[in-house]
């Protein structure tokens, strides 16, 4: 028994991109694969390691695996991640990253795993196959993103990327009626997808093939929360789609640094603003602008001396999973990554939103506009800019308790988070997408059928790019209808 028990645990491969949001996504779901028994060997930079060590709650089942990040041209030297590299510097990274592609392939020779997950490394698929193993492209992103971008509905032409008028206005037939680009976030969105992204591909390109070569997708997720977007992406992809849950991050085996935590108690309850500037207590934690080495030089004259009694300004990573549930922190100003969303909606820290790239903007305004958790500082149309008084309006606006708009965004994000700590919901999502990987065998079928047939059982062939549909002929016997196939044809 044990050891059929043992045939079932899985060994997954991870290869995340080379960012830390994408790193401590794929670490936060290995964990969840681990308190299940399966084995994880994650693919990560050397130095990187170390930093995500506390995060790491299974070690005996997650292995982390070291992958140099080879030398490229232009890219600084020690460079392993995003974090280290200016955005113009992205593509150099993700060259480096196909770099990997070898070493890779001599690690899966020699773990041998049952499934690979991956983000950005369109050629993974292509590896897995290659070593007997499924691929599944994780996206840590919300669903509803994917299915605002996605090309399908869009009828845009093979080899097309979409245009600035085409993203300013959501697909046919997608779920969050209204939700739509301004002028100068489309502008932005089309300059990063056909910007050059390794390999003489934009990520646009990257993304599709990636698509079209992996196994099925998966997302972080669930019904609960994105129903209509779940059926509105299934409806338009012949991939199995795979959700894992909202994967709300575990808390951190370490405590909020004492400097920041000391601070934080001279303040009210909920009255701190987490990574805002205004007239309130404010924690801010920013990087560098461009043309800038530290914050101080970027900061107006004066700035720190005016506001050393209300406001800490941090350069770097800090705490944020401690700061958003310390009791003083009440109003969370984020620039919508997806997983400060997810974050910022698990406390009880209301949420101010910012966006400033690509999936936020659409991530910003589905969650202010059609689920109503937070609210998004007014920008002006043209280019983008906001006002400090459009950021004061909007953090009073959810901060004041008789805030009519505060009131209701109050209520749905305490919705939300209800939801999504409920007891069992986690569990069984991934209890769910154990089962479809452990049922997903990998094998190719070869399925004889006369032709007539096929269409009529497309629909039940979940798997094409493994169930192949081979045509055969029913030949013309003496006494049988003309066309006959099956016995359906024929009197009994």
């Amino acid at each position: 028994m044990a050891q059929a028990k043992e045939k079932l645990n899985l060994h997954i491969a991870m290869h995340p991109w080379f960012a830390m949001s994408h790193i401590s996504n794929f670490l936060e779901l290995a964990n969840k694969f681990a308190e299940k028994g399966h084995k994880i060997s994650l693919f990560l930079p050397p130095k990187t390691q170390p930093k995500l060590a506390s995060f790491n709650h299974h070690p005996h089942l997650i292995t982390f695996i070291p992958v140099p990040v080879p030398r490229v041209d232009g890219l600084p030297d020690g460079a392993e991640t995003t974090h280290d590299v200016p955005f113009s510097s992205r593509p150099l990274l993700m060259i480096s990253m196909d770099l990997t592609r070898d070493a890779i392939d001599s690690h899966l020779a020699r773990l041998r795993p049952d499934v690979v997950f991956f983000d950005f490394a369109e050629w993974l698929p292509g590896l897995a196959r290659k070593r007997g193993a499924r691929s599944v492209r994780f996206a840590t992103t919300f669903l509803f993103t994917t299915a605002y971008f996605l090309g399908g509905p869009r009828n845009l032409p093979d080899g097309c990327t979409p245009k600035e008028e085409d993203l300013m206005h959501p697909p046919p037939g997608f779920p969050a009626h209204g939700i739509g680009l301004a002028a100068h976030e489309a502008r932005v969105v089309v300059k990063a997808i056909e910007m050059e992204f390794g390999g003489g591909m934009n990520l646009f390109e990257r993304l599709k093939i990636a698509f079209k070569e992996c196994d099925a997708m998966g997302y972080k997720t669930c019904r609960e929360t994105e129903g209509p977007f779940v059926e509105f992406v299934a409806k338009h992809s012949d991939k199995p789609l795979l959700l894992a849950g909202p994967m709300l991050p575990s808390p951190p085996d370490s405590r909020l640094d004492e400097d920041i935590d000391e601070w934080l108690k001279g303040f009210g309850h909920g009255g701190v603003v987490y990574c805002a500037l205004g007239s309130r207590p404010f924690l801010a934690a920013l990087k560098p602008p461009r043309n800038h080495q530290t914050m101080e030089s970027a900061l107006p004259k004066g700035f720190l001396e005016r506001t050393k009694n209300r406001g800490v300004i941090h350069e770097g990573w800090v705490q944020q999973q401690l700061i958003l549930h310390h009791p003083s922190v009440g109003c969370f100003v984020t620039h919508c990554g997806a997983s400060s969303l997810f974050e910022g909606m698990s406390s009880e820290c209301q949420l101010v939103m910012v966006p400033q790239q690509i999936d936020q903007f659409i991530n910003a305004r589905v969650m202010s506009s059609y689920f109503k958790v937070g609210v998004e500082v007014e920008k002006r149309d043209r280019d983008g800019f906001f006002t400090r008084e459009a950021f004061s309006k909007a953090v009073n606006l959810v901060m004041e308790d008789e805030s009519e708009v505060g009131k209701e965004v109050r209520a749905n994000h305490a919705k939300w988070r209800e939801l999504l700590s409920k007891e069992g919901l986690q569990d069984s999502y991934i209890t769910e997408l154990v089962r479809d990987l452990q049922d997903e065998k990998g094998h190719s079928i070869s399925f004889l059928l006369p032709p007539k047939t096929q269409p009529m059982i497309a629909f039940l062939n979940h798997h094409p790019r493994l169930i192949t549909v081979i045509p055969i002929l029913v030949p013309q016997v003496d006494g049988l209808p003309d066309r006959t196939e099956t016995t359906h044809d024929v009197p009994a």
